[in-house]
């Protein structure tokens, strides 16, 4: 069964004493796009990520993100560090300051200790190999709950596709009742008033039948209906397929448009047009929603 572009996954790994959160999420894009967000010390890895989430993903924009967090509960906290070379430079630029604008102020403590980063975490050695092993798990997993999501989505949307497939065969069964009255009234129209603008003049009876009946045909409907039931005969089999069936998807209901503007065209008939713009409605809201489906 067809399934949405748009889903959420969250799981997590513990690697020492380090929580990692994994997390990843997935919107509509026209290919696949995949945007991995992790710490320096795993960048490594991003390959082997991106490998991981194209084995499963075919199509949407996807975004990973990695985020170590750090378990205060294990002692940590007591690791934290200054990083003094990041404030001596900032002390050192503060002087440049005050002596090229002569300003009196001092360089405080508490002015030195509020810049960013003034204290921080140092990075631990990891061992990548097995980081990426157990990482593996947790990346898994939150894919899982984004596929799920997807998968669920995907229903909600079989639900309205099928419910406005039904609705468009409604005015289809209009279309195929009229089509052929439809041609038969035009003829009748255009023979009599052939006939009166004539009226006192010889013509040639065979080819007036013959003409008359040539431009009846351009009006004739008939194609476009058999080729547009075709479209949405292959549009619901689409929705059955378990594979990747979004840009078929907007492909024929692209086609489907072309046919119903055809049928509009074609008639002037006021009870197929009415049904035209029915129909051209349903179809816009179809390709509105095929936007989201992998």
């Amino acid at each position: 069964m067809i399934k949405s572009m748009t889903g959420y996954g969250r799981a997590l790994s513990i690697l020492g004493n380090k929580t990692i959160a994994v997390e990843i999420k997935s919107v509509n894009h026209r290919n696949i796009e995949i945007l991995v967000r992790i710490p320096s010390i795993l960048s490594s890895l991003e390959p082997e990520i991106k490998k991981k989430i194209g084995e499963h993903l075919s199509r949407g924009r996807i975004e990973v993100s990695l985020r170590a967090e750090s378990d205060l509960s294990r002692g940590i906290a007591e690791k934290l560090e200054i990083n003094l070379p990041l404030l001596r430079s900032y002390h050192s630029l503060l002087n440049q300051i005050r002596e090229e604008f002569n300003f009196k102020d001092a360089i405080t403590f508490e002015m030195l200790t509020g810049f960013r980063d003034a204290f921080f975490y140092p990075e631990q050695e990891m061992d990548l190999e097995e980081t990426w092993t157990q990482l593996k798990t947790a990346l898994a997993d939150s894919l899982a709950g984004l596929m799920e999501m997807r998968k669920k989505e995907g229903l909600a949307l079989y639900g309205d596709f099928k419910g406005r497939l039904l609705t468009i065969s409604t005015y289809m069964e209009t279309l195929r009742a009229r089509a052929p009255k439809v041609v038969d009234e035009y003829h009748e129209r255009l023979f009599k008033r052939v006939r009166e603008l004539t009226n006192d003049m010889e013509i040639d009876e065979s080819r007036l039948i013959q003409e008359v009946a040539l431009m009846a045909e351009k009006s004739d409907i008939t194609e476009e209906i058999v080729r547009l039931e075709s479209h949405l005969s292959q549009f619901a089999d689409m929705l059955e397929s378990n594979e990747p069936v979004g840009r078929k998807m907007d492909f024929l209901l692209q086609e489907m448009h072309r046919e119903i503007n055809t049928i509009g065209s074609k008639s002037s008939d006021v009870e197929i047009s009415r049904n035209v713009i029915e129909i051209k409605s349903e179809l816009a809201k179809l390709r509105e929603q095929a936007q989201n489906i992998e």
